[in-house]
């Protein structure tokens, strides 16, 4: 995509702009979410912490320009898993700068099936923590269980509620609260980042300005319906005052009339 396209969508919710055309792996039982194997566990911290990271962060803040702001409201939160919701418009930002933000805590994401299909890579976000939705019962028991060691190992999970990808988009799409049951479940903060777009002077790519907010807590004297919606409206609420303070539209979204 290059600067002025037009995109025409029909629905924020389930409208998918970027088709990657992979058939997805089936997520079943026989999926490994949990690693104990001590290679695997070596193999996986050299290649996400002794190449990937300073690699990511170097080239992000030399050639990207990614900004972060407010990322010291986590350190706090260093000693306990939490819970961090963004919104998905950049596809490579948005698999690589919860490492910066996050840092020095591993942080694991919750991911559709197609993003540990892809040929040769896939291999690498399924080392890196990247946790995909199940497709089966049984499938599901062993996904719950993950959340439940990431927590206990004190990681933080990111989640991006607008579920699909849709590039420098500059507003935060409509989301359910479905996927605000984890925190209510385990009773554990929640936090937001939102990505921001800006004009820069030398190039018609966007500078990115990445916004970290919270912490919000479950309020766990409401039932857990109630609960799950405060929690969404509140990082909706955040997440969309500051997508605001995006100044440069580098794609235009236009709704389709009906």
């Amino acid at each position: 995509m290059k600067q002025g396209d037009i995109i025409y969508y029909a629905d924020e919710l389930c409208d998918e702009i970027i088709d990657f055309k992979i058939k997805p792996i089936k997520i079943d039982e026989h999926y490994k979410y949990i690693h104990t194997n001590p290679f695997h566990r070596f193999w996986s911290f050299f290649t996400y912490r002794i190449l990937a990271t300073p690699i990511v962060s170097i080239y992000f803040k030399m050639f990207k320009r990614v900004k972060y702001e407010n990322t010291k409201i986590l350190k706090q939160y260093k000693t306990q898993g939490y819970f961090i919701y963004g919104n998905h418009t950049n596809q490579f930002s948005d698999g690589f700068s919860p490492t910066i933000i996050c840092f020095p805590k591993k942080p694991h994401i919750i991911v559709n099936p197609d993003n540990v299909s892809i040929p040769f890579w896939g291999r690498f976000t399924r080392n890196w923590g990247a946790l995909p939705l199940p497709d089966t019962i049984n499938a599901t028991k062993n996904f719950n269980k993950a959340i439940e060691y990431t927590l206990q190992k004190n990681n933080p999970i990111l989640i991006y509620p607008e579920a699909h990808l849709w590039p420098y988009y500059t507003k935060i799409r409509p989301f359910d609260s479905k996927s605000f049951r984890y925190p209510v479940i385990y009773d554990r903060p929640v936090f937001s980042f939102t990505t921001t777009y800006h004009k820069r002077k030398h190039s018609k790519k966007p500078k990115i300005i990445i916004y970290v907010d919270g912490p919000f807590y479950p309020d766990q004297s409401l039932d857990k319906k109630t609960a799950m919606q405060k929690l969404r409206d509140q990082v909706y609420e955040k997440m969309t005052k500051r997508s605001m303070l995006s100044d440069y539209e580098y794609i235009k979204y236009v709704k389709k009339e009906k």
